[in-house]
């Protein structure tokens, strides 16, 4: 089916979801920068996370995303997500910090839909088995984790990648990307990643992860798009078009989309994070 290139919404209304839950075969998917818990700020800033709390756990909870790849969590802010999400919602991954404290990209499962099977959480480095550590021009350490999921409904066994490339070494992306590319190659399963990759869709490093079909872009290949082209950065202003799209979910080709979505969800004009949550319903081959 050829993907329908016009939108339904231009916004989803504040009180109901995008996408909510899904039931198998497909599998809802997001990636979400819920933007780490800065220093005290003036009273009236949307960046407060106090404010933001109960506007992300609102996203959260009508839109239940079976897996979430979360960056930029710190440690009471990934266990404010598990609460928001649920109970049946378990979590992998740790802080990307020498002593794994600090941001973390960890990836949020429903446990009544998904089991890990394995998972290790590597540093995007030179040394990616030494926790903290740093190369490629990169001041901060940055992370990837991988698991391999079984889907209990449906049997399916695939791989989760969640990452947060640097944000100001362009050369630590390129590098990143690469590494990124040798995970999913090494892999038999297909794979699904999500992450905030800090660089737009049409970038070398975005080349280096889609380029000979290693892996496609779900927002291109979806057979419904549920929302216009939105900029997934709007740092608390309004949507915009112009924006660059720097939140991706990426699968290997024989995964179909079925619906995706970038999620300018506002409550009361608030914004839960400085990111838009990208979210997919992605269905593996031979499932039915």
């Amino acid at each position: 089916m050829a993907p329908e290139r016009e939108p339904k919404l231009a916004f989803p209304p504040s009180g109901s979801s995008l996408i909510g839950p899904v039931v198998a075969p497909g599998l809802h998917v997001m990636t979400y920068n819920i933007r780490r818990r800065g220093p005290e700020l003036l009273p009236r800033s949307p960046d407060l996370w106090r404010r933001r709390q109960p506007l992300l756990k609102r996203l959260l909870a009508v839109e239940q995303p079976a897996l979430i790849g979360v960056q930029e969590a710190l440690f009471r802010q990934a266990r404010f997500v598990h609460q928001a999400l649920g109970e049946h919602f378990r979590s992998i991954g740790y802080g990307r910090e020498k002593n794994k404290g600090g941001e973390g990209c960890p990836i949020f499962y429903d446990s009544r839909r998904l089991q890990v099977i394995d998972w290790r959480q590597t540093a995007l480095s030179d040394t990616p088995t030494v926790p903290g550590s740093t190369s490629w021009g990169n001041r901060t350490p940055r992370v990837v984790v991988e698991a391999i999921f079984l889907d209990l409904a449906t049997g399916t066994q695939f791989q989760a990648v969640n990452t947060h490339l640097d944000h100001k070494s362009r050369t630590s992306r390129l590098r990143s990307a690469d590494a990124l590319r040798s995970i999913v190659q090494a892999s038999p399963h297909p794979t699904i990643m999500t992450g905030d990759f800090n660089t737009d869709a049409d970038t070398h490093p975005y080349d280096a992860l889609t380029g000979q079909g290693l892996l496609v872009d779900t927002w291109n290949t979806a057979e419904e798009r549920l929302t216009q082209v939105w900029g997934t950065f709007p740092n608390y202003g309004p949507p915009k078009h112009d924006r660059k799209r720097i939140d991706w979910i990426l699968a290997t080709p024989g995964i179909t989309t079925e619906k995706a979505g970038i999620n300018v969800t506002r409550y009361e004009g608030g914004w839960p994070s400085d990111h838009a949550p990208v979210q997919a319903v992605v269905r593996f081959a031979g499932d039915e």
